[in-house]
């Protein structure tokens, strides 16, 4: 089972629904949590100030990251210093640039220079983490959020890169590298043996944690239970009028 292994990397989950954050929140393995508009949309969420603030003062000893949403830049920076008011462990997510593909890094700067703690989200190649880990080096605490898992999905393997990452935020020690879109529970791992300090994990994926280290005849044999019921409840059959031969 995953509690009993060693893993030096932070767990976060990923999410915005109430009553799942707050079941992850009671997982000892579980430190932290973010959510972005997207999320938070498919939650249901109205009003994005009650959410956030009931959120961050039912979970106040763990780090949480909420989203700016707008697409100009000094509307962006009011955002985030308003969503860094709503506690010590709050996070101000920042996309790397906005819809129009400009660069946020003057504001990163900026925010950095504030003594805003940053997860600086949407990152895909390493001149963004270079730009990125740089307006940060200054400022306090952040986290560096690069999507392995939609970098995988476009066919490339994010190991290097994400090794590569790591080596540039050696001098760094406020700075965390973040593996985020997570696809699978063997990601944790991977994250792991690279040495990323933080992976995302979203909620339905989390509560497959209690499958690492299944015997996997075990497993076998509920998949192979799992394909009959669903053909019984189903209800399925085949009329052979003869028996087929070989």
């Amino acid at each position: 089972m995953i509690e009993s292994m060693h893993l030096d990397i932070k767990i976060f989950a990923d999410g915005a629904d109430k009553k799942g954050m707050l079941e992850m929140y009671r997982n000892p393995l579980v430190a932290g949590f973010t959510t972005n508009p997207s999320l938070m949309r498919k939650a249901g969420i109205n009003d994005y100030r009650a959410f956030a603030t009931e959120m961050a003062a039912l979970m106040p000893d763990r780090s949480i990251s909420f989203e700016v949403f707008s697409d100009d830049f000094a509307q962006m920076k009011q955002q985030a210093l308003e969503i860094a008011s709503w506690g010590e462990n709050i996070f101000a997510k920042i996309p790397v640039t906005n819809t129009q593909k400009q660069s946020a890094i003057p504001l990163i700067g900026e925010l950095a220079a504030a003594g805003v703690k940053q997860n600086v989200t949407a990152i895909m190649t390493l001149e963004q983490v270079a730009a990125v880990t740089d307006a940060l080096s200054q400022g306090p605490e952040a986290y560096v959020s690069v999507f392995a898992g939609r970098i995988a999905d476009t066919g490339r393997n994010p190991a290097p890169m994400m090794q590569a990452a790591l080596n540039m935020l050696k001098p760094f020690p406020q700075l965390s590298l973040l593996w985020a879109s997570t696809r699978e529970i063997y990601n944790i791992f991977e994250a792991n043996a690279l040495g990323c300090h933080i992976i995302t994990v979203p909620n339905d994926l989390l509560s497959k944690l209690n499958l690492v280290g299944k015997n996997l005849e075990d497993y076998s044999l509920e998949t192979v239970k799992m394909f009959y019921q669903d053909a019984q409840t189903a209800g399925y059959s085949l009329e052979i009028s003869e028996p087929v031969t070989v």
